[in-house]
């Protein structure tokens, strides 16, 4: 099953151990509850950087995913739209993960589009937000969601990787990776320290100790979760067990 959705922000900046597994946008209800039931899974990531997407896709997924308890981590498409995830939550995730990021005007833009005033600038509405039926002050609601909303900034490059302390700015919970485009990247640096995805791993995670914010590395199976665990990888992204 997957463990309840409450509190997991919290959990992943205590270092606690997260699992999450992946689900299409076009995922039905009983496939829903099949990938539960092989669990169990702290989340589930929705993606549409590779993935056809379009809005009420979206909200639909969410829907069902907010009705089942499970918490939604979904990857929006590109870098520059950064600038829309206050858009995009308002459409049901929980959670908010940013490819290819590298610079800290990114990250400044993700924090500021993801919270509401006053830790960011996110505009309040949207009767499909996560949460939203529980709330009729809309203060009360940012309060809530400031506290509960998960934002990932994902590392895909040598420079991000050497850059991780600086991006792991406040309001940004997990630095999540890409290793078949960090891969490619590390082929374009044949001469830097970081020799392999591991090496920057390992090298990310040790440089985020003590700062709250988890790494999150993407598996290809569960076999391989003590691999990273021992590596000071708190969160892994895996494939659904069924």
């Amino acid at each position: 099953m997957f463990q309840n959705a409450v509190g997991l922000k919290k959990r992943i900046r205590n270092g606690e151990q997260i699992v999450g597994t992946t689900l299409p946008l076009d995922a039905t209800r009983e496939r829903f509850l099949q990938v539960m039931d092989s669990g169990p899974y702290d989340f589930v990531s929705a993606d549409s950087q590779h993935s056809a997407f379009n809005e009420e896709r979206l909200e639909a997924f969410c829907g069902i995913a907010e009705e089942l308890d499970v918490f939604v981590q979904f990857r929006i498409k590109h870098t520059r739209n950064a600038y829309l995830i206050g858009n995009y939550l308002d459409l049901g995730p929980c959670g908010i993960e940013v490819p290819q990021t590298e610079t800290d005007e990114t990250a400044i833009e993700a924090v500021n589009a993801f919270y509401y005033p006053q830790t960011g600038i996110r505009s309040i509405g949207g009767r499909s937000r996560r949460g939203a039926s529980a709330y009729s002050d809309p203060f009360e609601y940012a309060g809530w969601w400031n506290a509960y909303g998960v934002l990932w900034l994902q590392i895909e490059s040598v420079e991000a990787a050497t850059r991780a302390h600086f991006l792991a700015r406040s309001g940004v919970d997990c630095l999540s990776f890409g290793p078949t485009d960090l891969t490619f990247n590390l082929r374009a640096h044949p001469n830097h320290a970081l020799k392999s995805v591991d090496d920057a791993v390992a090298y990310v995670a040790t440089s985020l100790q003590g700062t709250g914010v988890a790494v999150c590395h993407r598996i290809a199976a569960a076999q391989q979760r003590s691999k990273y665990l021992d590596m000071g990888v708190t969160v892994l992204l895996e494939p659904p067990a069924v």
